[in-house]
């Protein structure tokens, strides 16, 4: 069982940064590929990055390329997602999620554990 809870939104500026944590109870972190998702108003949740569980691996959707750096601390049980450059577009709901195994990881219907998301507002 791991429970997830996010932290670091709030109301930023178009072309501001925001850095989301998520924190992560248990003694086997490591074991998950940590996803970031996020729902924006009338939409479906969506990918936005995903990191393995040694941080060696990541993996991005085309919206946050080169915008957006998703990072683990083992040590710490927690996860990031370092946004630049934020746009309006990017207003959503973000929630981290947490999976054993890699297939399906791009898909939220494949992640067994979620935390409950925090609000990113990006006014223009």
């Amino acid at each position: 069982q791991v429970q997830l809870v996010e932290s670091g939104g709030g109301l930023v500026q178009a072309g501001d940064s925001l850095t989301l944590s998520c924190a992560a109870s248990g003694r086997t972190f490591m074991r998950y590929f940590m996803g970031w998702f996020r729902q924006g108003p009338g939409k479906e949740r969506e990918f936005v990055a995903v990191i393995s569980g040694s941080g060696g691996s990541t993996r991005y959707a085309d919206s946050g390329k080169g915008r957006f750096t998703i990072s683990r601390d083992n040590a710490k049980n927690t996860v990031y997602l370092q946004m630049n450059s934020l746009r309006p577009e990017d207003t959503a709901v973000y929630y981290c999620a947490a999976r054993e195994y890699y297939s399906g990881i791009d898909s939220p219907t494949s992640y067994d554990y979620w935390g409950q998301g925090t609000q990113v507002t990006v006014s223009s």
